[in-house]
């Protein structure tokens, strides 16, 4: 059976989605699913920009089918090749063979390293500034390398002001019949989605979403939708989550706020985190969240640490180094470039205290452009009343900080 929506006049959501995969990428949770985005432009010709997930293959030939009713599929426009939205390339081929594929040079390159048969049919190589008539829709093509591969290209329909926008402005989540950002509460039902999604798929690359960010500049006042692959379609209120975007991609925090991640064994640097966590609500600073690292998911911590100006590192010693599961929530925050945040550290050890060094050292040594508060709260198993200044004091350089 069928399942579509309109997005336009003419233009048809036929994408499906996805509340069996756990994990995005085999890495990331989904507990609210994902949609997998694709869409069907009716006009003089007809063309299907993306396609979808093998998982949900047959649902977009069902899709496909209804809308197109005996028409040939003339055209697909193939504006990013990864298997989530390019693994059903095979199947349109397959139903629609005189249908003409239109995308980059490497995502053709792409394209045949995944074994699709696409050299025989028609292709067309497109760059950027190249344009292409559908009938009375005319569509621009626009280069998006690493956003986040990179074949990576965005579709803008000056007819109608769609920008078929690739991985940019996507979001985990499945949409469950509610196609447009309008139809639900973004802000409080999908905002942490769509920040954990961007962080972790394309955060590392934030200065080529900056650079797609320029070109759509100089023609924020046509586009009138955003269609991404993953999540809602955006038709009103574009500014919010184009704003949003650029925050994050140029790493600047959207809040003043505290997270605390601690790394802890026994509960002692646990209740060290907690205890500077009352400290700071007491002290006027109440935006504050505490994580362990050992049983929260580092993308969630990754796109925590995105959103709030302030990070507490508490870390037990292990081994003379930093806790594993700290020092690979260090690691991804290093490989996915987070910057312009300052850090307070925690330590903790009962014979040889290390964690604390290696972490400032991390954070000197191994991130960009990141500040490191003086005052530090360092515990020998367990924290005492002896420590009470020193959690006093640290608590009041973090709130002076926040509050500077």
């Amino acid at each position: 059976m069928y399942c579509v929506r309109n997005v336009t006049e003419d233009l048809y959501w036929v994408g499906a989605n996805d509340h069996r995969l756990h994990l995005f990428e085999n890495i990331h949770p989904i507990p609210r699913g994902v949609s997998y985005n694709s869409y069907l432009l009716l006009d003089e010709k007809t063309a299907l920009f993306d396609t979808v997930d093998w998982s949900v293959c047959r649902q977009l030939l069902e899709n496909i089918e209804h809308l197109l009713d005996g028409r040939p599929l003339d055209y697909l426009v193939i504006n990013h090749m990864e298997p989530d939205h390019g693994a059903s390339i095979e199947e349109i081929l397959i139903r629609w063979p005189e249908v003409k594929v239109i995308s980059t040079e490497k995502s053709f390159m792409l394209m045949r390293q995944f074994g699709f048969h696409v050299d025989s049919h028609e292709l067309i190589e497109v760059k950027e500034g190249d344009t292409q008539s559908f009938g009375k829709h005319v569509v621009t093509f626009v280069a998006a390398p690493m956003v986040h591969w990179p074949e990576a290209m965005v579709t803008f329909d000056t007819t109608n002001g769609v920008l078929f926008s690739a991985d940019a402005f996507g979001s985990f989540g499945a949409l469950d019949g509610k196609l447009f950002a309008d139809e639900v509460n973004f802000d409080r039902d999908w905002i942490d989605d769509a920040r954990r999604y961007l962080t972790n798929i394309v955060g590392k690359y934030g200065p080529h979403v900056q650079l797609l960010l320029g070109k759509a500049s100089g023609i924020l006042d046509q586009i009138k939708y955003i269609c991404p692959l993953h999540g809602p379609v955006w038709r009103k209120d574009l500014m919010y989550f184009i704003g949003k975007y650029d925050k994050w991609s140029r790493y600047e925090p959207e809040e003043k706020g505290v997270m605390i991640a601690y790394a802890s064994m026994y509960g002692n640097t646990e209740a060290a985190a907690q205890a500077l966590a009352s400290k700071l609500c007491e002290k006027g600073v109440t935006n504050v969240w505490v994580y362990d690292v050992s049983n929260t998911h580092v993308s969630q911590l990754v796109s925590e640490s995105f959103r709030l100006s302030h990070i507490v590192l508490a870390s037990v010693t292990y081994n003379l180094g930093i806790y594993p599961v700290m020092h690979d929530y260090l690691m991804h925050l290093k490989a996915l470039n987070l910057q312009h945040r300052t850090f307070a550290i925690i330590e903790n050890g009962s014979w040889a205290c290390k964690s604390g060094d290696l972490m400032q050292k991390f954070v000197d040594e191994e991130m960009k452009n990141m500040t490191v508060l003086n005052e530090r709260l360092s515990l020998a198993s367990a924290l005492n009343d002896s420590k009470a200044v020193e959690l006093d004091t640290l608590a009041t350089a973090i709130v002076e900080s926040v509050n500077a």
